[in-house]
């Protein structure tokens, strides 16, 4: 960010330049942020997509053992228990993540 304001900055700075080219040098400023954060954003949505199902799983399982007459103590064990399995297969999944944003991040100029 501070890259783009300091670009944005120098662009502004130029006193012959005309409006529409100062805009349009402060939006090839802002072209790099706007890549990484979408490379960040489609990296967490696409995380949060494979998670949601896991998570709505655990959440049908126990309502299924409360309907078919569960204990409320053994189903709130189990439904912890599946969703403590769920954030470990998850957790596993950042590391190639993260390695994913850092290569996109790297890639941008």
């Amino acid at each position: 960010q501070g890259a783009m304001f300091r670009c944005s900055a120098r662009c502004c700075e130029d006193a012959a330049a005309s409006m529409q080219e100062v805009q349009r040098c402060i939006e090839r400023c802002h072209a790099p942020l706007a890549r990484a954060q979408a490379i960040v954003t489609a990296e967490l949505e696409q995380f949060q997509a494979r998670r949601s199902p896991c998570l709505l799983q655990c959440s049908d399982q126990a309502q299924d053992a409360l309907g078919a007459g569960g204990a409320e103590p053994r189903v709130r064990g189990q439904l912890d228990a599946c969703l403590a399995t769920c954030g470990e297969q998850h957790l596993r999944l950042v590391p190639a993540m993260a390695k994913r944003m850092r290569q996109g991040l790297a890639s941008i100029q």
